[in-house]
């Protein structure tokens, strides 16, 4: 398998175990959320380790060593984006696994199992952006609405959609659901660096809210803030962050 091809096969088949954690109906809330994360998490660990063993590996569930620091090829996997939503049975979680190479998000999938039928999009099957004709629309934290998002969603006089995990909402921008995702309210290197690797691939503008490179396994990783947008929106967001309206 290509690097693609082995993150989107353990995407998806862990979309299927979180699944049937979830359909067994032994657990609600919370405890159905920390199931699922150990579960998955147990799955792609080893998984990956048994498959690319000379790769690094940062996962949100498993303890940071820091050996991954002098590997150039890291993995970098949230086993449950979006572990509430995953606990209260709704359709936008997802599971990240991403490959970061030395810093870039390189190659990577993103599973969207609570979708009818399930979904996974990668970085090897791009399908061309679905432009939108109206007014811009802006995909924000269903509990916490970066103010930057509002602010940017009033300047434009664009439509917020409030949406549960990080990586539903960068998938909403890749699959032409909304053109704008952008996020300050603080992130770690897992929440982002799958969907990067998918925007990316699929020719989506992807930065820090500043502008600056999104910059992957590094020794402390919180990476707080993200734009993921469509390409000819990016330096009017940018310039309306930059300017604290």
């Amino acid at each position: 398998m290509t690097d693609t091809q082995l993150a989107a096969h353990l995407a998806k088949i862990a979309g299927k175990i979180l699944l049937q954690v979830r359909d067994s109906g032994m657990l609600r809330g919370k405890a159905l959320g920390n199931a699922g994360d150990e579960t998955a998490n147990q799955f792609l660990v080893h998984t990956l380790r048994a498959q690319r063993p000379d790769d690094g590996l940062l996962s949100e569930e498993s303890k940071d060593t820091k050996d991954r620091l002098g590997k150039s090829r890291v993995w970098i996997i949230d086993p449950v984006d979006g572990t509430r939503e995953y606990g209260e049975e709704r359709a936008d979680w997802a599971v990240h696994v991403g490959l970061a190479i030395n810093g870039v998000a390189t190659s990577g999938a993103v599973a969207l199992p609570g979708l009818d039928g399930g979904i996974v999009l990668d970085t090897e099957n791009v399908a061309p952006l679905i432009k939108h004709k109206g007014k811009p629309r802006l995909v924000i934290s269903r509990t916490r609405p970066a103010k930057e998002a509002v602010a940017v969603a009033q300047a434009l006089g664009g439509e917020t959609i409030p949406m549960g995990s990080a990586g539903a909402k960068a998938m909403a921008i890749v699959r032409g659901e909304a053109e704008i995702y952008l996020h300050s309210g603080g992130q770690y290197e897992w929440d982002s660096c799958a969907p990067v690797a998918v925007a990316l691939a699929h020719g989506l503008h992807c930065s820090r809210i500043d502008g600056s490179r999104l910059r992957y396994n590094q020794d402390d990783s919180y990476l707080p803030d993200l734009l993921i947008c469509q390409p000819e929106l990016a330096e009017q967001v940018l310039s309306i962050v930059a300017s604290g309206a």
